[in-house]
């Protein structure tokens, strides 16, 4: 821990030293912020894997529930991560200028403007929730649960958005480290939580022993509850960290203006806006592929929602190395140093490559344990296992796409990247998804995912080269 608490301070100074930085403590710096994001994104990935795996415990029904409406949640959590990052981009770029009251100031902003946001985002799903099964193609045998753990879900939206406002607030400060060791929290309370809520008293043998261990029972709803008081626990400790303890960015440190100014407004609307749009329609992209996997049955709904939680463990570090670049990038940028923004961007993005690849790696030979945690079912686990070795080649692309990804958004350049990843995944994957599942079911769905996130990463790696991306910082500084 104090080797990462080293490193924030030599962020600091190697951003305003104005001083050549070599490769080596590109990547020494790239690699000591990744660490916490990279836990910090794993912590997200498994506390799904654990709802994932206790309720999978309970039979094929109760695990296809969750599956059929898992990427429609994630539609609400990157709204909610849309909306912290146009703050959080601002952030960035005033600790990076030398300039923490105005990074306060947008803070403040920002706990009022999430407040509002989120109220409308759980009004939203609320209204939903109750069709959305149906709009799915369920059978109607899983929509009752797949209904409550979506709205569950989607009532808790407040504590999901101010945990993502204060996690990304604290990263734009340097600090990766804290939302790292709370995302590791949270996974611990997650299990605690649905120990309890999901299953019902019953017996267990302890080194021989009967223990009577209580339990609500409530199932598939009992983890959507369980994810949402851990989440919400990890808000508050955020929360109380970034407003009273925080170096750069204490509320207390003075007396401020809760009010919301057009000028600030505006730039997160410029860099959360397209981010919003692109979420919402990647992750109808994802709803899209759950529709055509629909038809296929029970157990490939839940091969499919499995799989896609297993194989999120392998990408989630390319999201923490992303959202490390994300800081480097923006801070760099702030201080004026356009040729340190363009190097860390590169050096992040081989270094997520680099990382991905080699869990590819491990993906494609320890895909049968990944589902066998989260079912027993054989069905499932075969459908799982082709589904998981086929997209493994693409580890590689996806990580060039993730990285870049993140690069653009710290330089605030959202609009085209968002366009990049929406034709990607509608013109590329969608399509052939609904080509060749007809034919080869759910293993020409992942086929068909495997081939669209190379193509996203030559893409991005192409943009990422052109140097279009740091025309964006002017347009965003002007206004």
């Amino acid at each position: 821990m104090n080797f990462l608490f080293k490193e924030k301070q030599d962020l600091t100074s190697v951003i305003h030293s104005k001083q050549p930085v070599g490769r080596k403590e590109q990547l020494r710096l790239a690699v000591s912020l990744s660490i916490p994001a990279i836990v910090a994104q794993i912590s997200a990935i498994v506390m799904q894997y654990i709802d994932a795996s206790m309720v999978g415990s309970l039979g094929a029904l109760p695990a296809a529930s969750i599956g059929l409406v898992t990427t429609s949640t994630w539609i609400f959590f990157g709204l909610c991560s849309a909306g912290s990052v146009g703050f959080s981009v601002q952030v960035a770029h005033l600790l990076g200028a030398g300039d923490p009251k105005g990074a306060r100031s947008v803070l403040r902003q920002a706990l009022v403007a999430a407040l509002f946001y989120s109220l409308l985002l759980a009004a939203i799903g609320i209204a939903i929730s109750w069709e959305l099964p149906r709009w799915l193609g369920g059978e109607p045998a899983i929509r009752h649960n797949a209904s409550l753990y979506f709205l569950i879900t989607v009532a808790a939206m407040p504590l999901f958005q101010y945990s993502y406002l204060s996690a990304g607030m604290l990263r734009s400060s340097g600090n990766l480290l804290f939302p790292g060791m709370v995302g590791t929290l949270m996974c611990i309370l997650d299990v605690l939580f649905n120990f309890f809520l999901i299953f019902p008293t019953r017996e267990l043998n302890w080194g021989g022993h009967v223990i009577m261990m209580p339990g609500f029972g409530f199932g598939v709803w009992g983890a959507a509850l369980g994810t949402s008081i851990a989440e919400g626990i990890g808000a508050i400790i955020m929360l109380i960290k970034l407003i009273f303890f925080s170096k750069e960015m204490r509320l207390t440190a003075e007396k401020g203006s809760f009010r919301l100014k057009k000028s600030c407004m505006k730039r997160a609307v410029h860099i959360g806006f397209p981010l919003g749009i692109e979420r919402f329609l990647t992750s109808g992209a994802q709803v899209m592929i759950t529709i055509i996997v629909a038809p296929l049955g029970a157990a490939s709904i839940a091969a499919n929602a499995f799989a896609v939680i297993a194989e999120s463990i392998c990408y989630m570090p390319g999201y923490g190395i992303g959202d490390a670049t994300t800081t480097l990038v923006g801070q760099s940028i702030g201080a004026g140093r356009k040729r340190l923004t363009r190097q860390f961007a590169w050096t992040s993005t081989w270094l997520g490559m680099g990382v991905m690849t080699l869990l590819g790696v491990v993906m494609y030979v320890i895909a049968p344990w990944m589902m066998e945690i989260m079912t027993p079912d054989s069905e499932i686990i075969h459908l799982g296992v082709v589904a998981l070795r086929t997209e493994a080649w693409a580890e590689p692309m996806y990580a060039a796409s993730i990285v870049a990804y993140g690069a653009f958004v710290g330089a605030g350049d959202t609009l085209i990247p968002s366009f990049m990843n929406l034709g990607s995944m509608w013109g590329v994957r969608v399509v052939l998804a609904a080509l060749l599942a007809p034919s080869l079911g759910l293993h020409g769905v992942w086929i068909a995912m495997a081939i669209e996130l190379t193509f996203r990463g030559a893409i991005f790696l192409t943009r990422l080269k052109s140097g279009a991306w740091m025309q964006r910082i002017i347009k965003l500084q002007a206004m």
